[in-house]
C-alpha cells in the first residue's frame, strides 16, 4: 500500500491531485492539503498541521493531528514521519513544489530524508516527478521521449551511468557545480546506474 501526502503548495492542480490518487491509497494531508483534498473529493485518512494555511472546517470523522506553529519540521516532514511509523515504504508527495522557493526545496530535503530511510519517495505534480537516486541500479519505463535531468543532491559530485536514453554515459561523473546532467531524454528501457553519490532526477512530464 502507498501513501500519498497532499502538501499544501499554492500551484496545487486540483484535477492531476484526484486524477494521481488511487482508492487503495492511505492518505494523509498537510494543513492546507485536506482544501485541495475536499476539492478533489477525496476523504484523507490523516489530517496533520499547525493550521495556519487553513481555517476552514475539519472533518468530524478523520484523524487530526494538531500541530504548534513553533516547531522543527515543517508540516510535510511531521506527515512523512507519520507514514513511517505506520509502516509505509513507498510514500509520494503531491504538492510539493512551486510557490515559496524554501519550501519546495524543504521537500528535496524530505527526499533524501526518506531514501535514507530505504522508502521509495517521489515528488509528483502536474509537471514533473522527482526521486532520489542512491547506490543502485533504477529502470525507467513508460517515458519515451520525456526529458530528464539529474543533478548531485547531498553532495559535491556523483558517479552514474545511463542506458537507452538519447545522451548515453557510462561511470560519468555528476559535479554539483557544473550542469550537465540537465536536459536528457528517455527512451524505452532506460537504465540509470549509481556507484557513487546521490542523484536528483527531475522527469519533465509536461509536453514540450
Amino acid at each position: 500500500m502507498r501513501c500519498v501526502i497532499i502538501a499544501a503548495s499554492p500551484d496545487a492542480d486540483i484535477n492531476f491531485i484526484k486524477s494521481a490518487v488511487s482508492p487503495d491509497d492511505f492518505v494523509i494531508c498537510a494543513d492546507r492539503g485536506y482544501h485541495y483534498a475536499k476539492l478533489a473529493g477525496i476523504k484523507p485518512d490523516l489530517i496533520i498541521g499547525d493550521f495556519d494555511s487553513y481555517s476552514g472546517i475539519l472533518p468530524q470523522d478523520v484523524e487530526i493531528m494538531r500541530l504548534n506553529v513553533r516547531k522543527d519540521d515543517s508540516d510535510a516532514f511531521v506527515c512523512a514521519r507519520q507514514a513511517l511509523k505506520r509502516g509505509f515504504n513507498e510514500i509520494a508527495v503531491l504538492g510539493g513544489m512551486g510557490g515559496r522557493l524554501d519550501h519546495s526545496y524543504a521537500n528535496l530535503c524530505l527526499l533524501e530524508y526518506l531514501a535514507g530511510k530505504g522508502v521509495r519517495a517521489s515528488l509528483i505534480s502536474q509537471d514533473e516527478k522527482i526521486f532520489l537516486l542512491q547506490k543502485g541500479a533504477y529502470f525507467f519505463d513508460g517515458y519515451d521521449g520525456k526529458t530528464f535531468s539529474l543533478f548531485p543532491f547531498g553532495c559535491s559530485s556523483a558517479r552514474a551511468s545511463v542506458q537507452n536514453a538519447e545522451y548515453p554515459v557510462n561511470g560519468f561523473v555528476f559535479e554539483s557545480k557544473k550542469s550537465t546532467g540537465l536536459s536528457n531524454i528517455f527512451r524505452d528501457g532506460c537504465k540509470i546506474s549509481v556507484s557513487s553519490g546521490k542523484l536528483l532526477l527531475i522527469i519533465n512530464l509536461a509536453d514540450v
